[in-house]
């Protein structure tokens, strides 16, 4: 579980010092979602410039650029790569050529070495699942909705990715992890986080509890544009297989607790799980119910089942 979030400042009003003062805010309220590591990204002069470390937020301290307007961040809980190896922190630089990107994403990728053996993708010393979105987009050659499309529906796990342009345009590729994003016109500026509660609480620190918001709607499947004027474009993507299954055939049965073993291990490959994780829990005494609950959480349940392998129970 990591957080992304960050500041859109398209009215131009916010002072340096004063876009310092509110991400400050914002990151250290993100550490509910992870503080193994912390990330900045902003364009100074059009290039991107990127400064992560393997800190918690109140340990950062971020110096802005007057003409940095676009700052998006990331607070990590390490899921893939030791976190002391910087490379390996959000966010990732990409090159394009003749231009370049930041990406930021919270979830997990469970299909990122296949994908990168399929499509002949370079090895890398970085070890974070989130990079194969990097790889994919550069191999595209450019960042756009058609890439971000064909990325979005290679990929299979949970993701909100978050990319920032060397020309100030952010963009938002919704999967099942949560976003929000807020407008307040008045201000000329936007802010985003991973959920609702850590922006409500960032804007009562701040003071702007009570300012004129609107709420950019971000769904799953939802592709956003924000220009560097605040102008928004959209488009869509088709959800993997994962967000198929539960959508559609197996919800139901998942939602009521119905399925049988054979369903739960088909269920896991799916998710890119062995099924004899699924089958090591069952062999070993857990309810289907329960297993069905652990798939909701992938780490949990196959930290269990490997204990269980060792022969620590």
């Amino acid at each position: 579980m990591c957080a992304v979030f960050g500041l859109i400042d398209y009215g131009h009003i916010l002072t340096a010092r004063a876009k310092e003062k509110i991400l400050k805010v914002l990151s250290k309220e993100c550490e509910i979602r992870g503080t193994d590591a912390t990330g900045f990204a902003y364009n100074h002069n059009d290039c991107i410039n990127i400064y992560k470390r393997p800190l918690p937020a109140h340990k950062m301290k971020l110096h802005l650029p007057d003409n940095a307007n676009v700052i998006m961040g990331h607070t990590r809980m390490t899921t893939q790569g030791n976190q002391k190896h910087n490379y390996n922190n959000h966010p990732f630089w990409g090159d394009l050529g003749d231009s370049s990107f930041a990406l930021a994403h919270n979830g997990i990728i469970r299909n990122d070495a296949k994908l990168r053996a399929e499509r002949a993708l370079p090895m890398t010393t970085i070890e974070t699942d989130s990079y194969i979105a990097v790889q994919l987009i550069e191999s595209a050659g450019k960042l756009d909705f058609d890439s971000l499309k064909s990325t979005a529906e290679d990929l299979v796990g949970s993701f909100v990715l978050t990319l920032l342009d060397n020309k100030d345009n952010m963009y938002f590729v919704v999967g099942d992890n949560p976003l929000t994003i807020y407008d307040f016109p008045q201000y000329g500026f936007y802010l985003y986080a991973s959920t609702k509660s850590i922006l409500g609480d960032t804007l009562k620190i701040i003071g702007l509890s009570k300012a004129e918001k609107t709420e950019v709607g971000a769904s799953m499947g939802d592709l956003i544009k924000i220009s560097p004027t605040g102008e928004i474009e959209r488009s869509e993507f088709q959800c993997f297989e994962d967000f198929g299954y539960m959508r559609g055939a197996y919800w139901s049965d998942w939602y009521y607790g119905n399925m049988d073993l054979d369903e739960l291990k088909e269920y896991a490959d799916i998710m890119g799980i062995d099924p004899l994780y699924i089958e090591t829990l069952y062999n070993n005494g857990y309810p289907l119910e329960c297993i069905e609950e652990l798939l909701e959480y992938p780490d949990e349940l196959l930290m269990e089942a490997e204990l269980m392998m060792e022969g620590c129970y």
